[in-house]
């Protein structure tokens, strides 16, 4: 009989996929955003979905019952634990959003609980008191830390899981040591999508100098990323042949290609980035704009690496 999964502050649903690849049955989803929500109830039709804000003193859905569920899954908001945030002031009640897990883990009483954020929110105050809440509630916690690029993603994507068992010790989540996969494997570089001239009076000059730093580096015809919105230390770009660096909610990879001598950009389409978050040929996004859609794969977890835990917990 297949694992039994509710998946809470579900999103697009990309710990679902990775639970369904494993081949888990998925029975819910709740999200407070109702684009996600729809999205999840597009990929999940036999799920029942509710769109719907948690509360501190939420319960499950009272069609919902102890022992309905084997594993409950969890991506409370990251935001404001992210460093994404930079200086802006935190949201405390958004961080709290955690704590909610408790309310559906002590009512449902499922055999697993995996909870998936940003690393930094192991520096959040409330942590401490989530753990030991779970800890109340009859659990064993693993703490890992896990890179999706090790996982076949092409894309470097650090996050903390608690992998949480009433049963027993939980496992220790290995890699499947499978072929690292690049941003050259989730870039069309065939033309399907238009491009533009990088010299555009139109186009701003930091854009152009970010290109030309990998020009200089590359030489003329050679493909490579651009990346807006954030500092790191290789100049604003990278080359195709390393993994994606991590999405965020921005759109903030542009693609350089050539044309003769003349250099192209373009920015990364939503199928490119669905290919680089590792979601299965076929996943629907069809609601809202495309910053919307963006917005919902930035949010996301990477499907194979939630295959992997729920694979590792099927055959404890």
């Amino acid at each position: 009989m297949p694992i039994r999964v509710l998946d809470i502050f579900c999103g697009a649903g990309g710990s679902s996929a990775g639970a369904s690849l494993a081949g888990a049955e998925i029975i819910g989803g709740i999200d407070a955003w109702n684009l996600a929500a729809d999205t999840f109830g597009d990929n999940f039709k036999s799920a029942r979905v509710w769109n719907r804000h948690l509360k501190p003193n939420s319960e499950p859905p009272k069609v919902l019952m102890e022992g309905s569920v084997d594993l409950l899954l969890a991506s409370p908001e990251c935001t404001n634990h992210s460093p994404a945030k930079g200086s802006k002031p935190r949201c405390e009640e958004s961080r709290a959003t955690a704590h909610y897990v408790l309310n559906f883990a002590r009512t449902l009483r499922p055999r697993w609980i995996v909870i998936e954020n940003v690393v930094q929110m192991r520096t959040w105050s409330g942590y401490e008191r989530m753990m030991a809440g779970l800890k109340r509630a009859g659990y064993v916690i693993k703490e890992q830390k896990l890179e999706a690029a090790d996982f076949g993603v092409p894309q470097t994507r650090r996050r903390l899981f608690l992998i949480c068992d009433r049963d027993r010790e939980p496992p220790d989540i290995k890699p499947p040591g499978c072929r690292p996969r690049t941003a050259e494997d989730v870039v069309d570089l065939r033309g399907s999508w238009p491009s533009k001239p990088l010299y555009s009076d139109r186009r701003a000059g930091p854009t152009i100098e970010r290109a030309e730093r990998g020009i200089r580096a590359l030489g003329k015809g050679v493909p490579f990323l651009i990346v807006y919105y954030g500092s790191d230390g290789s100049g604003g770009w990278q080359r195709l042949d390393r993994p994606l660096r991590t999405l965020t909610t921005l759109d903030r990879f542009g693609l350089v290609t050539w044309e003769g001598s003349e250099p192209l950009l373009r920015m990364l389409q939503v199928d490119e980035l669905k290919r680089a978050m590792g979601f299965p040929p076929g996943y629907r996004f069809e609601r809202g704009s495309r910053r919307d859609k963006i917005m919902m794969l930035g949010n996301g977890v990477c499907p194979p690496v939630m295959a992997r835990i729920t694979e590792a917990l099927a055959h404890r």
